[in-house]
C-alpha cells in the first residue's frame, strides 16, 4: 500500500484500473457526459468546434474501453460512432451518442430493435422510465437482462453467433435477453466486475486465459476480486475454475458449462458444484436457451407475494378476526374513506388473518413461506433462513434465547444494541461484557478489539469455566460503519474453544451479501469461507506445522494474545448465527428482518429455536411485510450486485465532495477511515478512500487483511466545527431541507447511503451544506466570532470520557474474586420489579459523590441508555463508578432511556444486596 508516498513504477497501472472499474460504474453518466459534448461539438464553429471535437474524442475512447462488457449498444453502433468521429461529422455523432446514451438511461435497448439500429430515429421516454408503476403509462414489458458467452470461437463469428441467439427467442418468453462475448478468461472475468446487468454465464469449453484488451494491470487487479493462481490450473480446467471464480465473486448468476468432452462424466464432477447444468457443447442450443430463462425465472419467483396477489384477486367472504380484510368498513365509511384512498384497495384485499389459501402460517410454514425462507437461505448464502416481522430487536432476543441457557456465559460487546441485553436477561445467560475502542471526540465506540476477546476467552479457561461459555455476540457493522474481519475473529477465537457459537448482528449489513467488497466482511461470508478453508488438505498440514511450534495453549501464557491461533480441522464445528434488518438496506417494510443461520449442529438447539420463535413472534404477522421480504430477495439476487456498488459509488463522491470542497470543508466534513480507526488495526495504513489516498486495488488489500476496515457507505459528518451538536444538526436538516438523518453524536450525524438514494439525494445535501457554511460565514464576518469558536471548542474539545463497563455487583457473582466479569443480570432486572428493593438518587446531589467516596456502592437496578451515544451506561447489576457519573453529569442530551431526572438514579438498596446470594435475589 503506497497510501500518500511517492507513486511506484506500478502506480499509474493502479489508478488506470481504479479509473477504469470507476468508469463502469458510472457508464450511464460517462454517455450523458459524452452527450453534452457531442451537442457541444455540433453547434460550435471554428477552433471551438476542433476543441470540443478533441474533448469529445478523448471522452470517447474513455468511455468505450470497456464497452465489450456489455450487450448494447453493440459493434454496430459503436463502429458507427467512431466512424462519424473519424470523418469528423459532428451531426451524425451526436445523433448517435444521443440515442445511446438515451437508451441506456431509459432502458428502452431491451424493448426495442430501432436502439440498436444506426440508421433509425428512436424516441426515448426519460420521464416515463422514472415514473412510479401506479402514474406511468400500463405497458406489458418484459424485464431483460444479459448472458456473457465465453467461447473459443474467433471473434469474426461473434456477430452470427449472437444472431443465432436471438432467432431463439418465443413471443411467449417470460425474459429477454441481450448476449455478451468474451474470448478468455481474463475478459470474462473483467465483464462479471463491470458489468451489473448479468444473469448468467455460459461457458464454452477451450477458451484461452490470456485478455485481447491492453490493460497492464488487468491480471492483478483480478486477481483482489477472483482470486486464481493461473500456473495451478491444469490442463482443461480453465473452464470449471472460471466457474468457481464467478461463483466467489457473484454468487447470484447461473452458470453453464457447454464441453466437448463426456458430459455425463462431468456432470458428477465436484469441480461442477458452481455449474447449474452441462451440456455437450452446441448440441441443444434451444435447450440453453430455455435454460437461461428457467434459471432466471427461479431467482425471479416470490413464492409468498405471488400468491398473495393471487389471493387479493378472488372473491373472499371474511368471517375472522380482521374487519379492515377487503376494505368494505373503510370504502363505505362517511370518516375513514380517505385512509381507503390513500393505500389503494390491494393493501385490504390483500389482508388476512387466515394461514389457509396458500398464505401460510410464519410459525409452522410449510408452503409459501417454507419456500420463501429457502431462496432467501440460498440468496443470502445461509444454511437456513427465518423471516422476521418484529425488526431485528427480535431477532436478536430469538437467538440469544435459543442457543444460551441459564448459566451460560456470553462474551457481548457492552455497547451493542439493546435487544442483546435484553436476550440476556430473558435466557438467565450471563454476560461477559468486553470493551470497543473508545472514539472520545465523537462521543462513540468502534468494535471490540480481537485481542480483548482472546484475552476473555483465555481468562475463562485459566479458571476452568471455558466450557460455559456458548456465544461470541458482536456487531458488525456497527451503526457508525466499524466492520469486523469475521473470518480472522472467528478463526482465533475457534482456536480456544472449537464449538463456539457467533452471532453477529449485521442490522445494518444486510446488503453485504451482495457486494464483492463487503461480502468478505460479513458472518455468512466467513462461514463459507472457513468450512472450505478447514475442509481443504492443504490446512491441515497448516495446522500440523502449527501446532507442533506452538503447541498445547497455555492460558496463562500473554504469547497468545498477539500470535494468530487456527483451529484443530478435526474439532471445529462453524456455528455461525447472522441477524439483518432487511428493511434498514433493502426494499423492505419496516421491521422486516431475517434471521441467518449456518450452524453444523443446529440439530442440537432447533427445538429451544423454534420455542424462541414462537415465544416472540406474533400470531399475527403483517402480510404485507413478510411478502415485502420475499420481494427483497427476489431484488438483490437479481439486481443487487449492481445496487450496492452503485449505491457505494454514491457515497465516495459525497466523502470526496464535502471534504474537498474549499467552503463546506471549514465548517463540515466526513470522517475518514484513518478519524475512525486507530492504526494499531489499520495495518495496511489505508487512510481514506479514492485518489489520491488509496486505489480500489489498496482498498481490497486492507479489507483481506486489516482487523477493522470502515463501511464508504455509513458516512460520519462532523458538525461540530459548524457549531451545531449532532441533535440540533438533525432537526435543521430536517426542518429546513427535507433531509432525513438517524443516528448523531455529540458533534456529528450519521449519514447512510442505500440503495435508495441518487445522485439527486447527493446533491441535496451538498447544496445544504453550502447553504449553511455560507451563512456561517456571513454570522462570524458580523462579529459574532468569539460566541461561535466558544460554541466549537465547547463540542471539539471539551468532550467528556466514555465510561467502560466496571462490574458486576459481588452479590451477582459466582467467583467474585475471579479475574473474568461475566454476572447474574437477570436475578438484578427482577429485583427492581419490588418497589421495596430500589431506591432513588438525584444525580447532582451530594450523597452520590459521598457513596463514591466512602460507600456503600451505587448498584444500578435497570438499564440507563442514552441517546446519543445509545448504549447502555449503566446494566442491572452494575457497580456505578465515578467516570459513569461524570458522564452523565456532562451529557446535554435529551433522551436517556432508564433515568428520569426528577427521580434520579434508580439503585438496588444496599441493605438488600448484604448478606444476599445470587439464588436468593433469584
Amino acid at each position: 500500500m503506497k497510501t500518500n508516498q511517492t507513486p511506484s513504477p506500478e502506480e499509474p497501472c493502479r489508478e488506470e484500473m481504479t479509473a477504469i472499474f470507476a468508469a463502469a460504474v458510472n457508464r450511464t453518466d460517462q454517455w450523458r457526459e459524452l452527450h453534452a459534448l457531442s451537442r457541444a461539438w455540433a453547434t460550435a464553429q471554428g477552433a471551438l468546434a476542433e476543441t470540443q471535437r478533441c474533448k469529445a474524442a478523448r471522452l470517447l475512447q474513455s468511455t468505450t474501453r470497456l464497452e465489450q462488457c456489455w450487450a448494447y449498444p453493440g459493434p454496430r453502433l459503436l463502429a458507427a460512432i467512431g466512424e462519424a468521429m473519424a470523418q469528423r461529422d459532428a451531426a451524425t455523432f451526436a445523433r448517435l451518442i444521443q440515442k445511446v446514451s438515451g437508451a441506456l438511461l431509459t432502458g428502452d435497448y431491451r424493448r426495442s430493435d430501432a436502439a440498436w439500429d444506426p440508421a433509425s430515429e428512436s424516441a426515448t421516454r426519460p420521464l416515463e422510465a422514472a415514473l412510479p408503476p401506479d402514474v406511468s403509462t400500463p405497458e406489458a414489458q418484459r424485464p431483460g437482462f444479459e448472458v456473457l458467452i465465453v467461447t473459443p470461437a474467433d471473434p469474426a463469428t461473434w456477430e452470427r453467433a449472437r444472431a443465432d441467439m436471438r432467432r431463439l427467442r418465443r413471443p411467449d418468453d417470460a425474459f429477454q435477453y441481450e448476449v455478451v462475448q468474451a474470448g478468455s478468461f481474463e475478459d470474462a472475468a473483467l465483464a462479471v466486475l463491470v458489468n451489473d446487468g448479468l444473469q448468467a454465464v455460459v461457458i464454452v469449453d477451450g477458451f484461452q486465459y490470456g485478455s485481447r484488451l491492453e490493460m497492464p494491470d488487468l491480471q492483478s487487479f483480478l486477481a483482489r476480486y477472483l482470486p486464481t493462481d493461473r500456473s495451478s490450473i491444469e490442463p482443461g480446467a480453465m473452464a470449471t475454475v472460471l466457474a468457481k471464480a464467478i461463483k466467489r465473486c457473484r454468487p447470484e448468476l447461473d452458470i453453464y458449462l457447454l464441453s466437448d468432452r463426456t458430459a455425463e462424466a462431468l456432470a458428477g464432477s465436484e469441480d461442477l458444484a458452481p455449474v447449474r447444468r452441462v451440456f455437450h457443447h452446441v448440441e441443444e442450443p434451444m435447450e440453453v436457451h430455455l435454460s437461461i430463462l428457467d434459471g432466471v425465472k427461479d431467482r425471479c419467483e416470490t413464492p409468498y407475494f405471488d400468491n398473495l396477489k393471487k389471493y387479493a384477486q378472488r372473491p373472499i367472504g371474511t368471517f375472522h378476526a380482521l374487519p379492515i380484510a377487503r376494505g368494505k368498513s373503510v370504502f363505505r365509511s362517511d370518516w375513514i374513506r380517505d385512509f381507503g384512498q390513500f393505500y389503494g384497495t390491494n393493501i385490504f384485499f390483500a389482508e388476512s388473518s387466515a394461514t389457509t389459501g396458500g398464505l401460510d402460517s410464519l410459525l409452522e410454514p410449510t408452503g409459501t413461506i417454507k419456500r420463501a425462507q429457502e431462496m432467501a437461505a440460498r440468496a443470502f448464502g445461509a444454511k437456513r433462513v427465518y423471516l422476521g416481522t418484529n425488526g431485528t430487536s427480535t431477532s436478536n432476543k430469538i437467538v440469544v434465547q435459543a442457543v444460551c441457557k441459564p448459566g451460560d456465559i456470553v462474551i457481548v460487546d457492552r455497547n451493542c444494541h439493546k435487544s442483546h441485553h435484553y436476550g440476556m436477561v430473558l435466557s438467565g445467560a450471563q454476560p461477559f461484557y468486553v470493551e470497543a475502542f473508545p472514539l472520545t471526540r465523537y462521543s462513540m465506540y468502534g468494535g471490540v478489539p480481537l485481542r480483548t476477546i482472546k484475552k476473555a476467552l483465555l481468562e475463562c479457561m485459566a479458571e476452568g469455566k471455558l466450557d460455559r461459555v456458548k456465544v461470541i455476540d458482536l456487531t458488525n457493522c456497527t451503526f457508525d460503519g466499524h466492520m469486523y474481519n469475521p473470518r480472522r475473529v472467528m478463526e482465533e477465537c475457534l482456536a480456544i474453544k472449537p464449538d463456539l457459537i457467533f452471532l453477529w448482528d449485521e442490522a445494518w449489513f444486510g446488503f453485504a451479501r451482495f457486494s464483492p467488497l463487503h461480502r468478505r466482511r460479513t458472518g455468512m461470508g466467513a462461514a463459507a469461507a472457513l468450512t472450505e478453508r478447514y475442509r481443504d488438505p492443504a490446512y491441515r498440514e497448516e495446522y500440523r506445522a502449527w501446532a507442533a511450534k506452538v503447541g498445547k495453549l497455555d492460558p496463562k501464557n500473554p504469547r497468545l494474545l498477539d500470535l494468530h491461533l487456527l483451529p484443530d480441522p478435526d474439532k471445529v464445528r462453524i456455528r455461525v448465527y447472522q441477524t439483518n434488518s432487511t428493511h434498514k438496506s433493502m426494499s423492505a417494510f419496516r421491521q422486516g428482518s431475517m434471521m441467518l443461520v449456518w450452524d453444523e449442529d443446529f440439530h442440537q438447539v432447533e427445538g429451544p429455536f423454534e420455542e424462541a420463535f414462537f415465544a416472540h413472534t406474533s400470531t399475527s404477522p403483517n402480510l404485507q411485510l413478510i411478502a415485502s421480504l420475499d420481494v427483497a430477495r427476489r431484488q438483490m439476487e437479481l439486481e443487487g450486485y449492481g445496487l450496492t456498488l452503485r449505491m457505494t459509488d454514491i457515497a465516495l463522491r459525497v466523502r470526496r465532495a464535502v471534504n474537498s470542497h474549499p467552503l463546506i470543508s471549514k465548517y463540515f466534513r466526513v470522517a475518514t477511515p484513518e478519524d475512525m480507526i486507530p492504526a494499531e488495526f489499520r495495518t495496511s495504513g489505508l487512510k481514506d478512500y479514492g485518489p489520491p489516498h488509496s486505489t480500489w486495488v489498496d482498498v481490497v488489500k486492507a479489507w483481506d487483511e486489516d482487523e477493522f476496515a470502515l463501511d464508504p457507505t455509513r458516512l460520519t459528518l462532523v458538525c461540530g466545527a459548524a457549531g451545531f451538536d449532532g441533535t440540533q444538526f438533525k432537526g435543521l436538516l430536517a426542518e429546513r431541507f427535507d433531509i432525513q438523518i438517524n443516528k448523531t453524536s455529540r458533534n456529528s450525524v450519521l449519514v447512510q447511503v442505500n440503495i435508495n438514494n441518487t445522485h439527486s439525494d447527493a446533491a441535496l445535501l451538498i447544496k445544504a451544506l453550502v447553504d449553511l457554511a455560507r451563512e456561517i460565514e456571513q454570522k462570524r464576518a458580523q462579529g459574532g466570532r468569539a460566541a461561535f469558536d466558544a460554541r466549537v471548542e465547547s463540542l471539539m474539545t471539551h468532550v467528556p470520557d466514555l465510561p467502560n463497563f466496571s462490574r458486576f455487583h459481588d452479590a451477582f457473582r459466582d467467583r467474585p474474586k475471579g479475574a473474568s466479569n461475566e454476572g447474574h443480570m437477570r436475578p438484578a432486572f427482577f429485583m427492581a420489579y419490588e418497589e421495596a428493593n430500589c431506591e432513588f438518587v438525584k444525580l447532582a446531589s451530594k450523597e452520590v459523590d459521598e457513596r463514591l467516596k466512602k460507600g456503600p456502592e451505587m448498584v444500578s437496578a435497570n438499564f440507563v441508555i442514552p441517546y446519543p451515544p445509545g448504549f447502555p451506561i449503566m446494566v442491572p447489576g452494575q457497580v456505578i463508578t465515578a467516570d459513569t457519573i461524570a458522564f452523565m453529569r456532562q451529557l446535554d442530551v435529551k433522551e436517556i432511556h432508564g433515568y428520569h431526572a426528577a427521580q434520579g438514579l434508580k439503585l438496588i438498596k444496599p441493605e438488600k444486596l448484604r448478606g444476599s446470594t445470587r439464588k436468593s435475589a433469584e
